[in-house]
C-alpha cells in the first residue's frame, strides 16, 4: 500500500485499555501554564515503568475557561487501582494528588478545573476523585469554600501569592492507551522532520496526547528482555533498530532506513485516536526522506483496541 509515495505496510497498532482525567489548568499568563504543564507531566512517558501517562492536550483562550484567564488542558492516563503488598488502592486519586498537589499548586498563579467531557458525567464507569477537597487540606484550617464564583463546588487554599484555587473533585473514565505507529526514514533528519510534523498534526485532534518528550519515542520495546529477564520487565526493540539491521535475523528495518521514530497516542476513546492516528500519519507521509509507515502490536495480546493502517487510511 502506497500513501503519498510512502509504503504503508499492512499491519494494525495494539491499544489497551486504561483510565483518564482530563484536567484545565489556568494561569496569569502561558509562561506559567507551560511551567506548570511541564512540571505536572514530567516522569509520564509510559506505564512500563512511571506512575501515569501524561500530557498537554492543547492551550485553551481565556474566553473559554472559568475564570477568564488561559489555561492549558492536560490529560492523566492510569491504570484504576495499583498494588501496595497484597492490596488494591485507588491509583486515580494518588495520581491526581501529586500531579495537582507538588506541580500545579506549587506554579505561581495557577488554578485547577475538572476538564473531562460533560457528554460523559453519567457514565456508569465515571471515577470520581475527590482531589481539590484532600487538597484543601493543606490550607492548615485556613481554606474556604468557594461561593458562586463557578457553577460547580471549588475550595481556595491560602497561598504565597494569593489563593489557590480548585474544583472540588476530578472525573476520570475508560480511555485507550497505546495507539502508535513508526516512521522510517532514509536519515535522522527526514525521520524527525516527519515525527514533529506528524505530532503537530495529531494535536489537531480533541481529547488525545502523545506523551513521550516531543511526542517521539526513540527507544522503541518489546515486553521482557532475551538476555537479563530477570531484571528487566521491557528493553529495546532490536528488530527496528537501523545498527542492528544486518546483525539481528528477522530484523524489521528495511535497506536504506537510517532512523525509527514511533509515535505514542492516548486518548478518551477508540475514535479520537484513530483520527489522530489518521492525522499524523497523513502529514508524515508529506515529508521527503520517508519511506515506510509501519506500527507495533502484540499480535492482538496487549489490548482488545485494533488500528489497522488499511482502514485508518481508506486504502
Amino acid at each position: 500500500m502506497q500513501l503519498n509515495d510512502v509504503e504503508i505496510e499492512d499491519t494494525f497498532a495494539e491499544g489497551f485499555k486504561t483510565f483518564a482525567c482530563r484536567v484545565l489548568v489556568t494561569a496569569l499568563n502561558e509562561k506559567w501554564l507551560r511551567e506548570a504543564a511541564n512540571s505536572a507531566c514530567g516522569f509520564a512517558t509510559s506505564m512500563i515503568d512511571c506512575p501515569c501517562e501524561a500530557g498537554v492536550e492543547k492551550y485553551v483562550p481565556a474566553s473559554a475557561t472559568p475564570d477568564h484567564r488561559p489555561g492549558v488542558i492536560l490529560m492523566f492516563c492510569m491504570g484504576k487501582k495499583k498494588k501496595v503488598g497484597d492490596k488494591e488502592v485507588d491509583n486515580i486519586g494518588e495520581v491526581l494528588m501529586e500531579r495537582l498537589g507538588q506541580c500545579v499548586l506549587t506554579c505561581p498563579t495557577t488554578a485547577v478545573f475538572d476538564a473531562f467531557p460533560k457528554d460523559r458525567e453519567n457514565d456508569d464507569s465515571n471515577v470520581i476523585a475527590k482531589t481539590g477537597y484532600n487538597l484543601s487540606f493543606f490550607g492548615d484550617g485556613y481554606q474556604e469554600k468557594g461561593g458562586n464564583e463557578f457553577p460547580f463546588p471549588t475550595y481556595k487554599i491560602p497561598v504565597m501569592d494569593g489563593v489557590f484555587v480548585t474544583q472540588n473533585a476530578f472525573r476520570a473514565d475508560k480511555a485507550v492507551a497505546g495507539g502508535n505507529f513508526m516512521i522510517m526514514g532514509a536519515s535522522v533528519e527526514s525521520a524527525l522532520q516527519a515525527a514533529e510534523a506528524a505530532v503537530t498534526a495529531i494535536h489537531t485532534v480533541d481529547y488525545v496526547i502523545t506523551p513521550f518528550p516531543g511526542g517521539v519515542v526513540r527507544s522503541g520495546s518489546k515486553v521482557g528482555s532475551l538476555k537479563y529477564p530477570k531484571i528487566l520487565k521491557a528493553s529495546s526493540n532490536h528488530f527496528l533498530c537501523p545498527t542492528l539491521r544486518t546483525k539481528v535475523p528477522g530484523s524489521l528495518v528495511p535497506e536504506g532506513i537510517a532512523a525509527v521514530y514511533e509515535i505514542v497516542v492516548d486518548g478518551l476513546d477508540e475514535k479520537h485516536v484513530g483520527e489522530a492516528m489518521k492525522a499524523g500519519i497523513i502529514a508524515a507521509t508529506k515529508v521527503p526522506g520517508v519511506k515506510k509507515i509501519t506500527a507495533g502490536n502484540y499480535g492482538g495480546k496487549l489490548g482488545p483496541f485494533k488500528f489497522t493502517l488499511k482502514s485508518l487510511l481508506g486504502l
